[in-house]
């Protein structure tokens, strides 16, 4: 897989990189003043050049997508499509996004998963499509983002060895 694949991915399935990094700069605006929308969609960019990452994004997807084709078995076809709310095999997929941040990662996706913010809300009210995955995926990669901005950023505080 490539960064460009992940990209196509998502935008078949209507997001794009610009909506995922709304999200992060909203989640990190707060603790960071002079944080710019170039560095969130950069961050967001540099998440979904992770093989890693390529390869959950692919393999969530193409789960969503066989549902709405009717092509799983039973009774996984009849859990994708209520959107079982037991069914958690989707947001452990996601969770491997984040876990290459930290708890910091984690903990914004918990956040994400609960509040369905921006694009991942639309993703979740969406009738016309089955995004069990997608939405969990999408706030996973809004997570992490937002988790390197955090690991990285200037204003991070440096505290002295003693």
């Amino acid at each position: 897989m490539s960064y460009q694949l992940a990209v196509n991915l998502l935008e078949r399935r209507g997001v794009s990189v610009d909506s995922i990094a709304e999200i992060v700069y909203t989640l990190q605006s707060a603790y960071y003043p002079d944080l710019s929308g170039e560095e969130c969609i950069a961050s967001v960019k540099a998440v979904l050049g992770k093989r890693e990452v390529q390869y959950t994004l692919m393999t969530g997807i193409a789960l969503d997508e066989l549902a709405e084709k009717k092509l799983l078995p039973q009774p996984f076809q009849a859990i994708m499509e209520a959107d079982e709310s037991l069914y958690g095999a989707d947001e452990t997929l996601a969770l491997g996004i984040t876990g290459v941040y930290g708890m910091i990662g984690l903990t914004g996706f918990g956040y994400l998963d609960k509040i369905k913010l921006g694009v991942i809300g639309e993703l979740n009210d969406r009738k016309d499509a089955i995004n069990v995955f997608l939405d969990d995926l999408v706030a996973g990669i809004a997570a992490a983002a937002s988790a390197r901005i955090a690991h990285r950023h200037d204003g991070a505080r440096v505290y002295p060895l003693a």
